[in-house]
């Protein structure tokens, strides 16, 4: 098999960490008999030193011209003080999570036996749990502004909002992860305070009935940021918005 990979490199240490990402892909088609074409694709911080803007035009069209994109960091100090948003690293890495549907970020957490004396963490029952992070909503893609106000200085605000399908389509991949694994789900969120975590209670509810042979639970985030550092080994698989994630 043939594989074209697009390849964004990023910067300060992207480069470098995909280059050797490079040469694992390239020993593992020579082991099972896969070819891997590679495209060069500019973003971030070296797309904006190139041609001006961290996500130049055409970028989402590449990626999905290829089988799949092997992306290394972007960003870094050169360009963290820009007040333009074409240049500022972060700006292509929100654009291309949209553009190409990236909605589910799986961030696996598992400490091996070889470093357990090294954890911090309590791991009597070990640890080894995916977190699965909203990655294409919420506020940090909701409508930002400021503005001047009479009696406060500048105001600022960041608009956090989630629809129905939005939450649902998170939270089916969660259900369906936990399947997979140790059939438990706990899902995050900051329901005694905020309107859309009641929605996104009142959805991740509905499917939990959808997913009997799941153990499903809520979390509120506080008190699931303090049982990750207590007692990380009670949990296998996390679902959670945005920003909590």
């Amino acid at each position: 098999m043939n594989y074209k990979i697009a390849l964004i490199k990023g910067d300060g240490i992207g480069p470098e960490v995909v280059g050797e990402a490079v040469k694992v892909m390239d020993a593992i088609g020579a082991k099972f008999g896969h070819t891997f074409e590679y495209v060069d694709v500019l973003m971030g911080g070296r797309a904006i030193d190139a041609v001006g803007k961290s996500y130049p035009d055409g970028t989402a069209e590449q990626c999905r011209a290829c089988d799949a994109v092997l992306l290394g960091a972007v960003g870094g100090p050169k360009w963290g003080h820009a007040t333009d948003p074409d240049k500022r690293p972060e700006t292509a890495l929100l654009s291309i999570r949209k553009d190409l549907a990236l909605y589910a970020n799986l961030r696996p957490a598992a400490l091996r036996p070889a470093l357990a004396e090294s954890c911090p963490l309590k791991n009597d029952q070990g640890i080894d749990l995916m977190i699965v992070r909203e990655l294409t909503g919420g506020v940090y893609f909701g409508k930002r502004d400021r503005y001047q106000t009479e009696d406060r200085g500048e105001e600022a605000s960041d608009l956090m909002a989630y629809s129905e399908k939005e939450i649902e389509r998170i939270g089916r991949r969660g259900f369906e992860l936990a399947r997979l694994r140790n059939k438990k789900l706990t899902s995050v969120d900051k329901a005694n305070v905020l309107e859309t975590s009641r929605l996104w209670r009142q959805v991740m509810h509905r499917l939990a009935e959808e997913y009997p042979d799941v153990q499903y639970e809520d979390v509120l985030v506080d008190n699931a940021a303090m049982q990750l550092v207590r007692d990380p080994g009670q949990f296998d698989v996390v679902v959670t918005e945005n920003m909590f994630g």
